[in-house]
């Protein structure tokens, strides 16, 4: 079951920017040399990756799932809603609700839009999800200079512990 891709109902293309699309090919490329990270799960984001629309930052629309928004997405088989912050691995935690874009369900969400309904395989099955609303996201200048700064920091922390992971004596 892993491996296969999202079915999107609704929109087919995701969007992803310029500054977002490097730091994830940067993220599968280095995940891929350090062998804590699922390798499936950075296929599925390889895959996701390799039919993005590329857009610059300015350019994009505020409905538009990044790295860094904030979402309310709606379980359309439970009939729950939860609020995410899709984050780097090494910023995840669920209990901040900061899932990882290399979770299932992060992958699910990166470059789809608000109303947008997608189909996604969960180790737990087939999840069925709306995107309600991005209730935040970096592109769209709703952030402040200290949430920007804190951004690339993250940014930085991520290829550092990935670097290192890396680096290691064999």
């Amino acid at each position: 079951m892993r491996g296969e891709a999202a079915v999107t109902i609704g929109r087919g293309q995701i969007l992803i920017t310029e500054d977002d699309m490097a730091r994830l090919r940067q993220l599968v490329r280095q995940g891929k040399m350090a062998p804590r990270y699922d390798q499936s799960h950075l296929e599925e984001l390889d895959r996701e990756l390799d039919r993005a629309e590329i857009i610059g930052a300015a350019k994009l629309p505020p409905d538009v799932v990044t790295m860094h928004s904030r979402v309310r997405v709606r379980d359309l088989d439970r009939g729950t809603t939860a609020v995410y912050t899709l984050a780097f691995p090494v910023d995840a935690d669920i209990e901040k609700k900061r899932i990882s874009v290399l979770a299932p369900i992060g992958t699910a969400l990166i470059g789809y839009r608000a109303g947008d309904r997608i189909e996604w395989l969960t180790p737990g099955g087939t999840k069925r999800l709306q995107i309600e609303e991005v209730l935040s996201q970096p592109e769209a200048g709703e952030t402040s200079d200290s949430a920007v700064a804190q951004h690339r920091i993250e940014s930085e922390s991520l290829v550092a512990s990935l670097l290192g992971a890396r680096a290691r004596p064999r």
